[in-house]
């Protein structure tokens, strides 16, 4: 029997790693899955599915279908119900459906008739980033999916999103404490198997502590409930060399390590380019393994630069603000409390800024109606268009040049500086 998603990775005994893979056709997603299992690596499979299926436009994945429309992931709400049970029982390992949906019904129902128990997103996390759906409106439809999933399922898993939203350019204690809120969202409302997110950013040391501030909250406000904490590859601009690709994944495995991360959602050398190919999501598996095999976990948590403090202050914040914690996240962003930079949803407030110091380090310029020290808020420029799309380039620039000066040799962290 197969174990559940949740089981498995904690079982793994060491760094499990996962792609973001979808295909429309059910033989090349059973082909994807297939090589997921069989790669050099402790891994998990994915479903990824398309953007109408996200959308809930059905009808037009339908369409696509007909007419032989190229889709960019598996429509698994329209697809041949036989034909995706025999993808899932040749694949016969943990397989984790990934969508991207603000309005998520039609995938909890195709999972539910495919006996899928494994996700992720949330009410915030797949909300404000891809929709313009109103949070008032997104809170209640996450919460009847939760509870539908909860009820199906012994080991229903549910991975938060939140500590991935916009995380180019949002500091690290605002994501620890939207996954920490989704995750509790999600045990409110009976998925007792949660995992908890975080993306690497622009300072490795920052994300060294943001990781275990992560895993305290997640130790602190989740007691009864079984958790792990995934680390996703930088998900910003992704460096355009192959051997800048390599360097920024095989980072991302040793950071995944030292910080205590379990599983590792990573990206591949054609990431910049295009949706990359099944043996180059195999290669990026094994490459992720083989640089987490030679990390080992810090022995001592990193210096406190109040990330943790920062992050609890605004988890507690938000739970006073209501028992039910749909009705406190509605809330906390209508007042500001919860206040996501750079994020354009009618729902976010939009005072907090933020931008990268000259060492990496995301920091708040300014952090609006929450709940936080002033202090914390560094002077810094306004930030024009100019300035946004360099930070936004820092990470790719930085690794390409770094490898375009050492012939495609792999870097050493040293080598590369502040990360």
């Amino acid at each position: 029997m197969t174990p559940g998603f949740g089981a498995a990775v904690r079982a793994a005994g060491e760094l499990v790693v996962q792609p973001r893979m979808g295909f429309a056709d059910p033989r090349a997603m059973r082909a994807g899955l297939l090589a997921t299992r069989g790669a050099r690596a402790t891994t998990v499979g994915t479903i990824t599915v398309d953007s109408y299926t996200r959308v809930g436009d059905l009808a037009a994945a339908r369409l696509a279908a007909e007419r032989g429309t190229p889709l960019n992931g598996y429509p698994i709400a329209t697809a041949d119900p036989v034909a995706t049970a025999e993808m899932l029982a040749a694949a016969a390992f943990p397989v984790q459906v990934r969508h991207g949906s603000a309005l998520p019904a039609p995938v909890f129902d195709a999972m539910a008739r495919l006996g899928l128990a494994a996700t992720e997103g949330g009410p915030v996390s797949y909300c404000l980033p891809y929709s313009r759906v109103p949070l008032s409106r997104a809170v209640p439809g996450w919460a009847e999916c939760v509870r539908r999933l909860a009820g199906s399922a012994e080991d229903a898993h549910l991975e938060t999103f939140g500590g991935c939203m916009l995380g180019q350019l949002c500091p690290p204690g605002l994501l620890v404490a939207l996954s920490v809120l989704e995750a509790l969202f999600f045990r409110s409302h009976g998925v007792r198997d949660v995992s908890l997110s975080l993306t690497q950013q622009t300072n490795r040391e920052q994300d060294l502590e943001a990781l275990h501030a992560l895993r305290a909250l997640a130790a602190r406000f989740l007691p009864d409930t079984s958790w792990h904490v995934v680390l996703y590859a930088y998900m910003g601009v992704y460096p355009r060399t192959p051997s800048g690709a390599r360097a920024l994944l095989a980072d991302a495995a040793e950071l995944a390590v030292r910080g205590g991360a379990a599983r590792l959602i990573v990206k591949t050398e054609a990431e910049a380019h295009r949706i990359p190919t099944t043996a180059e999501n195999v290669a990026a598996l094994e490459l992720a393994a083989a640089a987490a095999r030679a990390a080992t976990p810090d022995p001592l948590p990193p210096p406190d630069t109040g990330l943790l403090a920062e992050a609890t202050a605004l988890v507690e914040a938000v739970l006073d603000l209501d028992a039910d914690l749909g009705r406190a996240l509605v809330r906390a962003f209508a007042a500001g409390v919860l206040d996501v930079p750079f994020c354009l949803h009618a729902d976010n407030a939009g005072r907090a800024r933020s931008h990268v110091d000259d060492d990496g380090w995301l920091r708040w310029s300014s952090v609006g109606s929450m709940p936080l020290d002033r202090g914390r808020a560094h002077r810094a420029p306004a930030l024009s268009s100019s300035g946004l799309l360099a930070a936004l380039s820092r990470v790719q620039r930085r690794y390409d040049e770094e490898e375009s000066r050492v012939l495609g040799d792999r870097p050493s962290p040293a080598a590369l500086g502040p990360a």
